[in-house]
This record gives C-alpha cells, sequence and structure tokens, in this order.
C-alpha cells in the first residue's frame, strides 16, 4: 500500500493534556476543521469515561461524516457496548480497543499475566466484530514489550478479526533505529500481518515522536496516530502537521500518497491552540510563527534572489497566504472577506457581520492591521457565541499612588445589565474581583499570560489564563488593543466555559433522574 492513513487524536490523546479541557461544541468544531483537513481517521475521546466525552462522540459521529470516526475503549466487554453507542451513527465508526502489553504493565498496574492479556484481547476483539469490522487494537507500551509477546499478541488479535494492529511508544521511551527494528520484526514475524494495517503511535518524551513515526513508515507502517500542534500526555504526540509535510516534501525519499488538504493545517493549528489554550512556540517546526521568517543577513539575501535556497516549504502548501497585504479602516467587506478565505476561514453572513463590524472597531484603533490580528477578531468573536455572560464596560483607576479600582458592567443571561465595582493589588485583580462580585462561581486562577499578537505600540494583547474549579481547569483567553480589557474577556471566557460545563452536567443528571423515575 502506497498510501499512509492519517489518524488524528486531537480529541482524545490531545485533550488528555494537563489544562486542555474542550467542551463538546469546541470539540465539534475541531472535528468539523478536521474533516475539512483530510485526515482519514479521527478518534473522537474515551466515551465511558464521562457523559461529556459520551456526548461528544455521539454529536461528531453524526455530524462528521467523511472522515471514520474512532471511539478509544479498555478491552472490557461492557466498555465495547457503551462505547459503540457513541460512535454507532458514523459514516464508518471504528472501535479501538487497548492493552497493556508490556511486562513492566502487566505486573504494576494490571497483575496480569501474558495468557490472561491474550485471552482478554481475543475476546474483546471478538466481541467488538459483532458491531464492525472496523477495529483496531493497541498494544500499549508495545516498545518496551518483548518481541516474541508482541508478535504473538498481534496475531492473536488478527486472527479473532482487527483490520488496524498499533504498535505505541507509549512513554516515548525508543530510538527511532530500534523503532524502525520493531516495525520490521513485526512484518517478517505476524504471519497474518498482510491482513491488517500496521500503525504507530509515538510520544515525544525524549523528543522523537515524529522521527520514529517517519522511521515506522519507512519500515512499513501505513496508519500514523498524532495530534494537530503535538499536543498530549506529559511531552505530547508526534505533530501530524510534521509527519503529513515531512513525507509530503520528502516525496522522493517515501514515495508515499495522504488524501490531506495541506492548505488548511495553518487554519487547523490555529483553532486548535485557541480552544485548547495551548500557544504555539515561535519556532515550532511547519506551523510556529518563525517558520517562514527570516532575519539573518545571508538568509535575506539568499531569499530575495530564490525562495528555494533557505525555504522547502511554499507557505501557501500549508495556508499562510504569501501576500503580504495589510487592511485598514478603508478597506471594504470584499477585501475582507477574502482575506479571510486566504487565511482559510468559512464564516456564514450573520458571523462575517460580526467579524467585519469588530475589524472595522480595531481598524479606529490602529492603523494597519495584519494577518494576525484578523485571526484574533474571528475568534474573538467566535468566543462570544455562546455566553452566559458578556463584557459590556470595563473602567480602571490605578497608579503607584492610587489605590486600583475596577467598575464593571457585564450583560447576564436574561439580558440584563449588572454592574458592580471592586478594589484590588492592582488594575486585573480589581476587575477580577469586581467580576466575581457579579458572577458567583468558587474558582481558583491557577495561570495567567500576556503576549503580544503583533510587533508595534499599538498591537494586540492576548490574555491566557486558566482557573480551576472543583479539580477541573477551564482555560480563558481575549484579545484587545487595551490589555485590561483583555484579561476582562479571557476571565469572562473562562467563566463561561466553566458555567457551561455545570450546566450540560445539570441537564445529564436531571435527564439521568427522569429516566429512574
Amino acid at each position: 500500500m502506497d498510501r499512509v492513513i492519517i489518524f488524528d487524536t486531537t480529541l482524545r490523546d490531545g485533550e488528555q493534556a494537563a489544562g486542555g479541557t474542550l467542551n463538546v461544541q469546541e470539540k465539534l468544531e475541531i472535528a468539523h476543521q478536521l474533516e475539512k483537513l483530510g485526515v482519514d481517521v479521527i478518534e473522537a475521546g474515551f466515551p465511558v469515561t464521562s457523559p461529556g466525552d459520551f456526548e461528544a462522540v455521539r454529536l461528531i459521529s453524526e455530524k462528521v461524516r467523511k472522515p471514520s470516526v474512532c471511539a478509544l475503549m479498555h478491552a472490557n466487554i461492557k466498555a465495547i457496548d457503551e462505547s459503540w453507542k457513541a460512535i454507532k451513527k458514523a459514516s464508518n465508526p471504528r472501535i479501538h480497543i487497548v492493552l497493556s502489553s508490556s511486562d513492566i504493565h502487566l505486573f504494576y498496574q494490571l497483575r496480569k499475566s501474558r495468557e490472561q492479556i491474550l485471552e482478554m484481547s481475543r475476546d474483546t476483539v471478538k466481541h467488538a466484530r459483532k458491531y464492525t469490522d472496523n477495529i483496531e487494537f493497541s498494544a500499549m507500551d508495545a516498545s518496551r514489550t518483548d518481541p516474541a509477546f508482541i508478535y504473538q499478541l498481534l496475531q492473536a488479535v488478527i486472527d479473532a478479526g482487527a483490520s488496524t494492529v498499533n504498535i505505541p511508544d507509549t512513554v516515548g521511551y525508543a530510538m527511532p533505529q530500534q523503532f524502525g527494528a520493531i516495525i520490521n520484526g513485526v512484518m517478517k514475524n505476524v504471519p497474518n500481518i498482510n491482513k491488517a494495517v500496521v500503525s504507530v503511535h509515538c510520544h515525544n518524551d525524549l523528543g522523537l515522536a515524529v522521527a520514529n513515526t517517519l522511521e515506522a513508515v519507512r519500515c512499513g507502517a501505513r496508519q500514523v496516530e498524532g495530534t494537530i500542534n503535538g499536543i498530549g500526555e506529559r511531552a505530547g504526540n508526534a505533530s501530524l502537521e510534521e509527519i503529513i509535510m515531512a513525507i509530503k516534501t520528502r516525496g522522493d525519499f517515501f514515495k508515499l500518497t495522504m488524501g490531506v488538504d495541506t492548505k488548511q493545517i495553518y487554519r487547523t493549528s490555529r483553532l486548535v491552540s485557541d480552544l485548547t489554550g495551548f500557544p504555539v512556540q515561535p519556532n515550532k517546526a511547519v506551523v510556529g510563527g518563525n517558520a517562514f521568517r527570516h532575519s539573518s543577513g545571508l538568509h535575506v539575501d539568499g531569499m530575495l534572489k530564490e525562495s528555494k535556497t533557505y525555504e522547502i516549504m511554499d507557505p501557501r502548501s500549508i495556508g499562510i497566504p504569501s501576500s503580504s497585504l495589510v487592511l485598514g479602516k478603508t478597506s471594504g467587506r470584499h477585501a475582507f472577506r477574502e482575506r479571510l478565505s486566504e487565511l482559510g476561514y468559512t464564516l456564514n453572513d450573520e458571523d462575517l457581520n460580526k467579524a467585519f463590524t469588530a475589524f472595522k472597531e480595531l481598524a479606529d484603533k490602529k492603523k494597519d492591521i495584519t494577518d494576525r490580528d484578523i485571526e484574533s477578531v474571528v475568534a474573538e468573536e467566535q468566543r462570544t457565541v455562546s455566553e452566559e455572560y458578556h463584557l459590556d464596560r470595563l473602567q480602571v483607576t490605578c497608579g503607584d499612588r492610587g489605590i486600583p479600582t475596577a467598575a464593571v458592567r457585564l450583560i447576564g443571561p436574561d439580558g440584563k445589565a449588572l454592574e458592580d465595582a471592586a478594589l484590588g493589588t492592582g488594575p486585573v485583580d480589581a476587575v477580577y474581583k469586581a467580576i466575581n462580585r457579579l458572577v458567583s462561581v468558587r474558582n481558583q486562577l491557577t495561570e495567567f499570560s500576556v503576549k503580544s499578537i503583533t510587533e508595534g505600540i499599538d498591537a494586540i494583547g492576548e490574555v491566557l489564563i486558566r482557573i480551576e474549579s472543583e479539580g477541573v481547569s477551564y482555560t480563558g483567553r481575549g484579545s484587545d488593543t487595551d490589555i485590561i480589557v483583555s484579561s476582562a474577556k479571557a476571565y469572562i471566557n473562562a467563566l463561561n466555559r466553566l458555567l457551561s460545563a455545570k450546566k450540560a452536567k445539570s441537564n445529564k443528571k436531571t435527564k439521568s433522574s427522569k429516566k429512574s423515575n
């Protein structure tokens, strides 16, 4: 097979990253964008872990039609039955069963023998075949498992009906040469391996996830699993955008094809970053802010003469417009729409009108509007779609001799204006205390960071915060040319996500109570 299957686990393994909580609608929005990107499989979640995850997987299965929608589950009959309820309406549902295989996991975590693991694997795969023949089996911690047992295990699950077998480097332990040897061993020593697709799932604990994945592809693996921006447990997963562009850019080496629209990569990266609250580091390969920027005199000279001297990828190939068109307050709706289209955004008329109005308001504050400013405007408008509370007005007084004071007006769920004021140790502290008076939700601020989106004294400032309530972390982002306003927007955004989660949990309990009665 000369085609590589792209398996995205941003919504499952990616969301497991500490602080990366997404609500149902945010997961659906990312899933739709992954569909535009053209991934083959979307691992939508782990349905049995929570009602929220179940609902997200169910909704994605119903709404997203092109990719196969996959649910992860333990090697447990009940888990398979429950998870199937979440994915059964997908156009091509996939059951993904995971079970540890290494002696370390078997002895310390599962307290089971290899014989018991073989039996559990066979039984659960056979049971899953009652629902679908699209079954994936993952031998967790395969890179630290005795190769002989891996061969035995994979042969057993393929005989039982698994159509995809996954070799995970669960703790990011393997070296590329070693991991390639594991894949080669599987290809040579599993008699029925031709009946299944070999997949790999690599973690980045030693910074080798992408290298290990690509070496596995070179050795015959034909499904790659990863996340957008490489987010995930601990140091994260293999970055899908890096794997995709490596295979595309070095087509001369790999000689493989994919079904991905690479022009959607940048837009997908920005969306995942915005909704999860994990910023993309400037020097990140492919999608980092500096990936296509040049400052060295030698490099700039080469770029002016021929871009190929120092760029192996065309920025347009991942969805970054090559031109540096700058918009301003005289720019019309048509120019704004065209630039949005070039940046990968498709808005309906209502959303376009809101974004254009916000763009005009920003243009009155800034002389020139860059692409990053436009992205910030659209993201800010999208963050206000499902607000319980909306920031209407804000006024602060502060200084080195005065007492920081903030007056806040919010628009509540019923449309009524709510007003209050508070003192604080600084202007942001005063704003947050005033908001807390109006929105009575117990929480603790655990992270607060500020960055400039663009250069210049009139740059938009973006604030990222995380709050924690009842052991769950919620991310909030806000942007404005006034950093205090950005801080207030970020806090309101986080509170709205918290309230939305509580509301969904309450509705779930109400429905369960009615059913039991």
